[in-house]
């Protein structure tokens, strides 16, 4: 394994040291205030005091010069703990020495320094650090004895002093392992936790089912996009599900009370249709619950888009051949009509040939369907083009000028399939004149602009539309005219889609309804 550079060593590893070397600091200072100042009246460097005072300011100076190399970070970080603790094992078995002996007890500081190079260099060369002091104490005594008759019986005492030594380590060994150990097992655990706090994240964002987390006393903690779309609503946080949501709250204290809902699907604040679950966020559901939001008409969307599906295909391919004994019916009649009938026949032969024809515009009306997939989308400018059609609907629906109008404030270039757009308006306009009162201005085209994007309102001064079939409108086959065929609509807004627009119902607070177009923001620009 190569060696770690010095890049490579943390900041709180140099963090360490400092601290070690103020303590170094520190204690070099009251060995020179002592050794200086009062080394006469107390026990430290009674022995040999010059001696004493000379090793304490040598220590003191290269502890100062420790904090030069700390801040220049040269040499490297091992090198430097290593000539710090090097340092302390060569000035205090000295400093003892001048103080008498073992019996000072001045060697016991270096059981400090030993450990705390153990923790610094989590658990690197210790024993060897240990090794080295028990060596430099037995030099020491071993001197004192040849040179100034020192008892030989201290010797006992000097290598308890030396196992102390290789005790102190060997535990700064092993607490630093596990210290190591430990850090490494929570910054993996933070990870880990900040990996699943964004899967999290993401996972709510893009659930199409809404999510809303709640504490125990009924206060919104967090929220999806989803349940904000769903509810209409984007509340701050630590609001009150009681206050925002009534019937929602009642269901989460009807769970809370017997562990189930009232029931699994019902009509929330807003209108929405939508099944609910409660999840406890932990055993006990005093700690607050995540409510889960299905959107009940989004999956019943979802079932209808499936039908439809199969149902395209298979009319798809049965269209043509519908047409085939269609056209023929209603030629043969148009030819028993030509004939010498009487008015009971005549009667009968106009119901054969207005069904036929509702049936052709049936199987032109599903045929449409196959058409968006096959968006030629194109720039255009969005007035001109109403223009255009204004006089084409008027000159088909033989309607007078005026009836129909626009409104438009400019130039507004939107993108979309030419002949979509004039399938999907005239849809609508078709529904509005049927609806409306056929007076000047009682169907009118309005181009606006909001919030960046454009929009068209095809709006009428009928009846409107009853409440309880605004939620029917799109649905294929659903019409409430006899001669609907209830496809208008749904083809409307599916070949909006195609061309990354979206329509839909705007209720009015007068008479009247309107359909909004949204091109969307990345359509629309000025030219």
């Amino acid at each position: 394994m190569s060696s770690v550079s010095p890049e490579d060593y943390p900041a709180d590893y140099w963090r360490s040291l400092r601290y070690y070397n103020f303590y170094r600091l520190a204690l070099a200072l009251l060995f020179v205030l002592l050794g200086g100042l009062v080394g006469q009246k107390l026990t430290l460097g009674p022995y040999n005091l010059l001696l004493f005072f000379s090793a304490s300011v040598v220590y003191l100076l290269a502890t100062l010069l420790s904090f030069v190399l700390l801040n220049l970070r040269k040499p490297r970080f091992a090198w430097q703990l290593a000539l710090q603790v090097g340092g302390d094992i060569a000035f205090f078995p000295v400093l003892t020495y001048a103080s008498g002996g073992v019996q000072s007890n001045v060697g016991l500081l270096l059981l400090v320094s030993l450990a705390a190079a153990g923790l610094i260099s989590r658990g690197r060369i210790t024993l060897f650090f240990a090794a080295l002091a028990s060596i430099s104490t037995l030099l020491v005594q071993v001197f004192a004895v040849l040179h100034d008759d020192a008892p030989v019986s201290q010797f006992v005492q000097v290598g308890m002093e030396c196992m102390a030594y290789f005790a102190v380590a060997w535990m700064a060994h092993s607490l630093a392992k596990y210290a190591v150990a430990s850090q490494l097992l929570a910054q993996r655990r933070g990870r880990d936790l900040i990996s699943m706090s964004e899967a999290n994240r993401l996972v709510m964002r893009d659930m199409q089912d809404g999510i809303l987390v709640v504490d125990a006393h009924g206060l919104i903690l967090q929220m999806n996009p989803s349940a904000a779309r769903l509810l209409r609503h984007t509340p701050i946080a630590g609001e009150s599900l009681s206050a925002t949501f009534p019937i929602l709250f009642v269901q989460y204290a009807l769970w809370k009370k017997n562990g189930m809902s009232r029931r699994d699907t019902l009509q929330l604040d807003v209108g929405m249709l939508a099944r609910l679950r409660f999840v406890g966020v932990e055993r006990d559901a005093e700690h607050g619950a995540v409510i889960f939001l299905e959107d009940m008409q989004r999956m019943q969307a979802e079932a209808q888009q499936t039908k439809l599906a199969a149902l395209g295909r298979l009319t798809a391919n049965i269209a043509h051949e519908v047409r085939n004994p269609l056209s023929a019916i209603s030629y043969a009649t148009e030819l028993l009509q030509e004939g010498e009938i009487d008015a009971q026949q005549q009667r009968l032969l106009k119901i054969v040939l207005d069904n036929t024809q509702r049936i052709n515009q049936i199987v032109h009306d599903v045929m449409q369907l196959n058409r968006r997939d096959r968006a030629q989308i194109e720039r255009f400018d969005l007035p001109e083009l109403l223009a255009t059609f204004v006089e084409e609907f008027n000159r088909a629906k033989r309607i007078e000028p005026g009836v129909l109008v626009v409104q438009a404030g400019g130039e507004q270039a939107v993108d979309f399939d030419r002949g979509h757009i004039r399938q999907v308006l005239w849809n609508l306009c078709d529904n509005a004149l049927r609806h409306g009162h056929g007076q000047p201005g009682s169907l009118a085209l309005i181009v606006d602009r909001e919030e960046g994007a454009v929009v068209l309102d095809v709006q009428d001064d009928g009846p409107g539309i009853p409440v309880e079939q605004g939620t029917r409108l799109f649905e294929p086959f659903f019409t409430t005219a006899a001669q609907g065929t209830g496809l208008g609509l749904y083809i409307a807004r599916e070949l909006c889609e195609a061309n990354g627009a979206q329509l839909h119902y705007r209720r009015l607070e007068h008479a009247g309804a309107c359909f909004r177009i949204t091109f969307g923001e990345l359509h629309g620009h000025h030219e």
